[in-house]
C-alpha cells in the first residue's frame, strides 16, 4: 500500500500519474483515512515522506518508496531506473532531491497552502 498526503494537491496528482501511467501500481491511501497505528505509522512519517508498505514487512518511505515501487514494475526501464535510484550515490542525490520537492510542494503544479509541511502546516 502506498500512503500518501490526501489534503495535498501535488501528492494527489503523483499518486493519479502513477495510476495512470505505471502497470503495477498498489492500493494507494491518504493518510488521513488510515488508522496510523494499525500500520505501524506515525504522524511525523506520514507527514514527512510518502509510504510504501508491502508484504513480509517491506517499508520505504520517501525516495526509497519511489524507487521501490519502480524496481517492482514489469516494464524493464522501470526497474532499471528504480535500481539504479536504490544504489548510493544516486540514492543519496533522490533523496535529497525528494526533500526539496516535498518542503516545496506548495509552490508546485497542483499544489495548494494545504501542501505546506513544517510550520506553515
Amino acid at each position: 500500500m502506498l500512503v500518501y498526503d490526501g489534503d495535498c494537491g501535488f501528492c494527489r496528482r503523483c499518486v493519479d500519474f502513477g495510476r495512470e501511467h505505471l502497470p503495477f501500481m498498489p492500493e494507494t491511501r491518504p493518510w488521513q483515512e488510515l488508522d496510523l497505528a494499525e500500520h505501524g505509522l506515525t504522524l511525523d512519517e506520514v507527514t514527512r515522506s510518502v509510504q510504501l508498505l508491502g508484504p513480509h514487512g517491506l517499508r520505504a518511505e520517501g525516495a526509497r518508496a519511489v524507487a521501490v515501487l519502480l524496481a517492482l514494475q514489469p516494464r524493464a526501464v522501470l526497474r532499471a531506473a528504480g535500481m539504479v535510484m536504490l544504489a548510493p550515490p544516486v540514492s543519496w542525490t533522490a533523496e535529497g532531491v525528494y526533500r526539496l520537492i516535498a518542503r516545496y510542494r506548495h509552490r508546485l503544479p497542483g499544489g495548494t497552502t494545504a501542501c505546506a509541511i513544517g510550520e506553515t502546516r
